[in-house]
């Protein structure tokens, strides 16, 4: 489905990707809709949109609910959707990006655990380097289990900004997505939490700007740990080639203070592998082994 925007013609790709999978793919309505200027950039009405959201969690004959891509127009649907539907009805939910409003929403009112994981037209059917499709499958399908390491791939390098070890719930997504939450009944929930962050197209002091919001909103001071996942187009053009690197100092000064462990560098959000996390789900974050453990069971 298409809760944020479309891409109609990789609808009928995306399909046969996962019947080859050994799945029975089902496209929601609004997934195929071409909406006029200036709403072109949605995946049909804020409506449309929603009923397919509800109808795909209610369904019987559907077991999982997929995103196309993201976008813009998550945030569009947060105060329309039914969270009590949803509870009733819990299913994996897969996106990033943009779906991390619904993220963020599904958690907080409707307690489930969800998966910050690839989507259809964005990932998967580019072929994104291994774990990308084994490590959501994994997850969904309860391949992991409590007290299995989440770990990236080996020649993968990550780098340890704070050391230490922390437990708590894994929350975040998209930092931009994350801010514009804020002051709403959907925001996300930082306590006791282990806060995952990954963005695209911020400049070093836009991703400044959005990090001292959630720090003026309260959203950092009860955090046990930070995973941060891919920054990507960090330059002012989309093709200048900036190192991630840059964003640590930036990094260090927003959290030194809190006494925490932060790890950077981790490959889930724009970015090639794209690896599934549990969101919503109790997590153990361990710098020296540069890895997260699960928990608890999530699947649904």
């Amino acid at each position: 489905m298409a809760p944020a925007s479309t891409a109609p013609d990789k609808v009928d790709e995306a399909a046969r990707w996962l019947t080859s999978r050994g799945f029975a793919a089902r496209v929601m309505p609004a997934t195929r809709a071409s909406l006029d200027v200036p709403f072109e950039y949605l995946g049909g009405t804020d409506d449309a949109r929603r009923d397919d959201l509800h109808a795909a969690f209610t369904a019987p004959d559907i077991g999982a609910v997929w995103c196309l891509r993201g976008g813009f127009g998550s945030t569009q649907l947060v105060d329309k959707i039914n969270y009590e539907l949803l509870r009733a009805n819990p299913k994996p939910f897969i996106g990033y990006s943009d779906i991390t409003a619904l993220h963020v929403a599904i958690q907080r009112h409707s307690r489930f655990v969800t998966f910050h994981g690839p989507m259809l037209s964005s990932d998967l059917l580019i072929d994104k380097r291994a774990p990308t499709e084994s490590s959501v499958f994994a997850m969904v399908q309860g391949g992991v289990v409590p007290g299995e390491w989440i770990e990236p791939p080996a020649d993968f390098t990550l780098t340890v900004l704070a050391p230490g070890v922390a437990t708590g719930r894994l929350v975040g997504g998209n930092l931009a997505l994350l801010c514009s939450m804020l002051a709403t009944s959907y925001e996300l929930d930082t306590k006791d939490a282990i806060l995952f962050i990954e963005d695209i197209g911020e400049t070093p002091s836009r991703v400044d700007r959005l990090l001292t919001q959630l720090r003026l909103a309260g959203k950092l001071a009860t955090l046990k740990g930070v995973l941060v996942g891919s920054f990507t187009e960090l330059g002012e053009q989309p093709n200048d080639a900036v190192d991630p690197a840059l964003l640590h100092p930036l990094l260090r000064r927003t959290f030194e203070s809190l006494g925490i462990p932060v790890l950077t560098g981790w490959p889930s959000g724009h970015c090639d592998p794209n690896l599934t996390l549990p969101l919503g789900a109790q997590v153990r974050l361990d710098t020296t082994r540069r890895a997260l453990r699960l928990e608890q069971p999530v699947a649904i």
